[in-house]
């Protein structure tokens, strides 16, 4: 019987597990959006969600009981600073797992886990336009200049 366990195992140990959640949540922080198994994503989210709450609360002792899951200081900073402000308004659901499909290596259901209201993919996909269009610009110019080179004469005549 499982009565009152809760959880996921994962396949490893308690200390292992621990190890993996934190860091998982302490990425997620950090980038908004992190990649990993489904079952995973859904261990990390529980966690994420705590984590967010004690963010939105605001006072020492959750800033403690964060800090002492968290594995960086930059996490908790911003967990407190930039999540928890643009969290005071809304009462859960801080987090979105998307699945993704199956990892070639193994067949795993993979999922993104990122934070809602993130702009993290907006801003990946605005670099990603400026980077074609500078590339674009570029191949442009360089053509221009092949263009109004005189040609080469033949050495062979």
């Amino acid at each position: 019987m499982r009565h009152r366990n809760y959880g996921r195992k994962l396949s490893r140990n308690t200390e292992h597990r621990r190890a993996l959640l934190r860091n998982l949540v302490t990425s997620l922080i950090i980038d908004e959006r992190i990649e990993t198994t489904l079952p995973k994503a859904k261990e990390a989210r529980v966690a994420a969600e705590y984590m967010i709450t004690l963010g939105k609360r605001g006072d020492l002792h959750a800033r403690r009981l964060a800090a002492s899951y968290s594995l960086s200081a930059p996490a908790v900073k911003k967990l407190f600073g930039d999540i928890a402000k643009r969290y005071e308004s809304r009462n859960g659901g801080y987090t979105r797992i998307t699945r993704t499909g199956w990892r070639s290596g193994d067949g795993a259901d993979t999922a993104v886990l990122e934070l809602v209201g993130t702009q993290v993919l907006q801003q990946r996909a605005e670099l990603r336009a400026k980077r074609a269009e500078r590339r674009k610009k570029a191949a442009e110019e360089a053509a221009a200049q092949q263009q109004a080179l005189p040609p080469e004469p033949d050495e062979k005549k």
